[in-house]
């Protein structure tokens, strides 16, 4: 079975087209196309030949979903013969609101309950649907399927998910905590069991996803009980441009005095505050280590408090859990500085958290245990792969619908 993975943004679409063979699977292409509706646009192409990089006018979403089928299936870049050898397509959807705890199978009511959900992801959700009606048009015949960020979060208990605000504001909004990165903490949470060779459902784990975007999450016994961002992906850690938890308050006091509406301090907390915003420096955790590395104290005391939110997210969820099996870390920071794993391991150790700082200070981008062999929490770096999980989950819905 071959399953075209989309992931679309605003003003990009990225892809990946697996070939799914019973267990096996490998990916056969991946690409990217940016500046959608922009000058410039184009499409990053790789397969196991090379790089090539293609321009081209590429005016909406559609456009650019045919500009990929078409370079899917050309003799120079492809990798098929024709469109017809593309069995399914996966798409990544950010927001499902309660309504969708699961992947699903795309129908026109999906599809009408996710345009429902559009206030609460007005970014993300819209050019989604997008893609979804672009294969619609361009390959009406392929079985579709949506996988939510969110949904793997719906797990979480009311005293978890519920803000204290008045309730009417939830039953009339949804205004409560969903999360994010779900499909991401799922992956790395069954991949480390897999690992180890434990009983998923028998552990409590700690998922750190730490990226420009970051969030952590307290799995429990297989379900996720609690996790960092809420109702939108701006709450929780300190990130690269997103301010993380802030004192509300502090958001009316500034909005007051800097005379802003909604909208600016949308963007001021979204787009300039973070690592950006707190050292003036830079969003890339890479460029903030090299200046902290040369001395610049702004720079330090922003790794500073970036380890430090992740470490009390860290114990606030072994508490709420009552413990803690596995911790890991994923996303680009995770998966590629030891030094952060260091550091916002460090202070752990009541835990049961001993890292092996030589194994762990060498691990960039691998699947690998970092703790001591006498840790008793087993502490690991699992990369995370959310094309991989929409691949299986869209393979796992077509095969069941084929059988009934």
């Amino acid at each position: 079975m071959k399953i075209l993975v989309l992931n679309c943004g605003s003003s990009s679409i990225k892809y990946q087209l697996f070939n799914m063979e019973g267990a096996e699977w490998e990916v056969m292409v991946a690409g990217v196309v940016e500046k959608i509706g922009l000058k410039g646009s184009f499409l990053k192409h790789q397969k196991s030949g090379g790089k090539v990089l293609l321009e081209g006018e590429i005016l909406d979403h559609q456009a650019g979903i045919d500009y990929i089928l078409g370079v899917l299936i050309s003799e120079k870049h492809g990798c098929i013969k024709n469109l017809d050898e593309i069995d399914a397509v996966g798409h990544r959807v950010v927001h499902g609101g309660e309504e969708f705890n699961s992947s699903v199978y795309i129908t026109d009511d999906v599809i009408k309950k996710m345009e429902e959900c559009i206030d609460l992801a007005p970014l993300h959700n819209p050019p989604n649907l997008k893609g979804i009606e672009a294969i619609t048009q361009l390959l009406p015949s392929v079985p579709q399927c949506g996988v939510f960020d969110t949904a793997f979060h719906q797990t979480m208990p009311k005293k978890a998910y519920m803000y204290a605000i008045p309730k009417t504001l939830y039953n009339q909004y949804g205004i409560r905590r969903y999360g994010f990165h779900g499909t991401s903490h799922r992956y790395v949470s069954k991949r480390a069991c897999d690992m180890l060779g434990v009983d998923y459902k028998e552990q409590r784990i700690i998922s750190c996803h730490l990226g420009n975007g970051a969030s952590i999450a307290a799995i429990q016994n297989g379900e996720s009980v609690d996790t960092s961002m809420g109702f939108t992906p701006l709450e929780g850690l300190v990130m690269g441009t997103r301010a993380g938890d802030l004192d509300l308050g502090a958001v009316t006091y500034i909005m007051d005095k800097e005379k802003i509406g909604t909208r600016s301090a949308s963007v001021l907390f979204n787009k300039h505050s973070g690592l950006l915003g707190l050292t003036g420096i830079s969003s890339d955790m890479r460029e903030i280590q090299d200046a902290a590395a040369d001395g610049n104290e702004v720079a330090q005391l922003g790794l500073d408090v970036y380890d430090y939110r992740v470490k009390k997210y860290i114990g606030a969820y072994a508490a709420a859990m009552g413990g803690i099996d596995i911790l890991i870390f994923t996303g680009g920071i995770g998966e590629n500085s030891g030094m952060r794993r260091q550091e916002i391991c460090k202070g752990l150790e009541f835990l049961g958290v001993e890292v092996n700082q030589e194994v762990n200070i060498g691990v960039i981008g691998d699947e690998k245990v970092v703790s001591t062999d006498n840790s008793k929490t087993t502490v690991m770096v699992v990369p995370t792969n959310e094309e991989l999980v929409i691949a299986l989950d869209t393979k796992n819905i077509v095969e069941e619908l084929a059988n009934r």
